[in-house]
């Protein structure tokens, strides 16, 4: 988004006095500004800010609140699908972006971040009234790329982790939070259809997979989509992999109501 000469010059301003003046760190301009982490890091860089988290009262400490997961579960896998859908590793945070109709959805990954990590995920809201869910840990951050995950997921063309075909808990639990982000539902003419969208082959790939696995009956992937149209489906997937975002649970109901053709 292009800025104005007068909003250039109030970050510019701000920031200089927070960052170099108080010395705060990135995480502490976060919190008094109620911006994500990344946004503040984005300004620097835009502004010609050198980064200097060296130059930080608490560098390279770890924050202590964070606890990482021992074992994987439904929750984890719900999570690694919210991620590969509308999620974003950067050393510094887990960041996911929802829209300006997702206030729910927001709180609801907000919760479930903060369960998984055991610390309190925080939600800022934009001037477009997009939401983004955050949690600033490099512990947490440092596990998740262990974990396969990468800064960049088009480019890398990451696919489904292997440990979710391990359970169906867990393949329900990573198609629940991959659709909720990444998902939609929408009426057609003789029916309704589900599809799932990504710029990755193997993730589709492994999605198809998943849901084979289950029994549905997926589409082959085309234009950078997999579709479920059968309306058995559809309404089975709602039913057993019921997907915890109130907008696709809201135009389901509206549609499997509606008149056929």
């Amino acid at each position: 988004m292009r800025w104005t000469k007068s909003e250039e010059k109030k970050y510019s301003r701000e920031l200089k006095d927070l960052y170099i003046r108080q010395n705060k760190s990135i995480k502490e301009i976060s919190f008094e500004l109620g911006i994500a982490e990344q946004t503040v890091f984005k300004r620097l860089i835009r502004l010609k800010i050198k980064p200097t988290p060296h130059l930080k009262k608490h560098y390279l400490k770890r924050r202590t609140d964070v606890i990482l997961p021992k074992r994987y579960s439904e929750r984890i896998a719900e999570f690694f699908g919210i991620m590969l859908g509308d999620g974003h590793v950067s050393h510094f945070q887990i960041l996911v972006h929802l829209g300006n109709k997702e206030a729910e959805y927001a709180e609801y990954v907000r919760v479930l971040i903060s369960k998984i990590f055991r610390a309190p995920a925080k939600i800022s809201i934009r001037d477009t009234g997009y939401r983004d869910v955050y949690l600033g840990s490099t512990f947490a951050t440092s596990w998740l790329f262990k974990e396969g995950f990468v800064k960049n997921k088009v480019r890398f063309q990451v696919g489904v982790p292997r440990w979710i075909f391990i359970k169906r808990s867990f393949i329900e639990g990573f198609l629940r939070g991959f659709f909720d982000t990444d998902g939609s539902v929408y009426k057609i003419k003789y029916g309704i259809q589900i599809s799932f969208t990504n710029y990755s082959l193997p993730l589709l790939k492994g999605l198809q997979r998943a849901l084979s696995i289950l029994g549905y009956t997926p589409s082959e992937v085309s234009s950078h989509k997999i579709y479920l149209t059968k309306t058995e489906d559809v309404k089975r997937f709602f039913k057993e992999v019921n997907p915890r975002n109130p907008k696709h649970q809201r135009r389901f109901k509206q549609f499997i109501h509606a008149p056929v053709g």
